[in-house]
């Protein structure tokens, strides 16, 4: 069990590391070449971002959302941006459907409604957090890491995509044991016919910074354990590894914790929605 633990580890976070990397090398240039004006272009195409965020993060894989993680570190997409990709981001969901032969208007049906929840919660977190907020900054890659730029935007890319890499690494190692240990049966258990508080657990479960929540939350829903809106709360409230890199480069606890707070809350009530509406996928 622990060498199929260390396998998936190193295999879920090599998947991760050319977006690792093309995100810090975006970034340093943006910080090193772009300047101001790269800056201005940023900031006045900022309002539409939630739109083009929601729809990209339906592509299936952890990397996008541990990217925009990254560039919301750096205050290059809003706050509204971010939870637009963290809501949309389909992870396993879909190879999985796609190999369990599920058909393409429920995945379809899926991927839409987390399309629309990212994109309404995106522009409405925007347009409350815009008051609060004086103007859309790029912040240096140096002051947040204290890493050597001077070296070039290579390096400096290299090193924060290595450092940022043996994070995941460590913390999805322990996540993956736990799971391992805990089994999926065990966790059906706590959710099956178990009304509201189906989603409540189901969210706290998408919340868990690793791809193998997604895969539990698709696997018990196709074997019939989850309900339809246990299964969204999870899959809306889950966003891969995006919070755990969120955690590590973003300075502000609090801002993170009400990212996460965020999370979690509209995930659940899009699953009682969903079950109160008795939505069928």
């Amino acid at each position: 069990m622990i060498l199929d633990v260390i396998m998936d580890t190193l295999i879920d976070g090599v998947r991760l590391l050319p977006f690792l990397f093309l995100t810090y090398l975006a970034m340093e240039f943006l910080e090193h070449k772009a300047g101001d004006k790269m800056q201005n272009v940023i900031r006045n195409s900022g309002k539409g971002g939630p739109l083009i965020g929601s729809i990209l993060g339906v592509f299936p894989q952890c990397g996008f959302s541990a990217a925009a993680s990254n560039l919301y570190a750096g205050r290059i997409i809003t706050i509204g941006t971010l939870m637009a990709i963290y809501l949309s981001t389909s992870d396993e969901m879909l190879p999985i459907m796609l190999s369990e032969n599920v058909g393409m208007d429920t995945i379809g049906k899926i991927l839409g409604f987390k399309v629309i929840v990212g994109m309404i919660a995106g522009f409405a977190i925007d347009f409350v957090f815009r008051k609060q907020e004086k103007k859309l900054q790029i912040e240096h890659l140096c002051e947040q890491h204290h890493c050597h730029c001077e070296k070039g935007i290579w390096k400096s890319a290299l090193h924060h995509t290595i450092e940022i890499f043996l994070y995941i690494l460590i913390i999805s190692f322990v996540l993956n044991l736990v799971i391992a240990l805990l089994g999926e049966e065990f966790l059906g258990n706590l959710i099956l016919n178990r009304p509201v508080i189906g989603e409540l657990i189901a969210a706290l479960v998408g919340l868990i910074p690793n791809c193998a929540a997604s895969v539990t939350i698709t696997q018990l829903y196709l074997n019939g354990v989850l309900s339809a809106g246990a299964m969204i709360a999870g899959l809306l409230a889950g966003s891969g590894v995006g919070i755990l890199v969120l955690l590590r480069v973003n300075d502000d606890r609090k801002e993170n914790f009400k990212i996460i707070a965020m999370l979690y809350i509209i995930g659940v009530l899009c699953g009682l929605l969903v079950e109160a509406l008795k939505i069928a996928f």
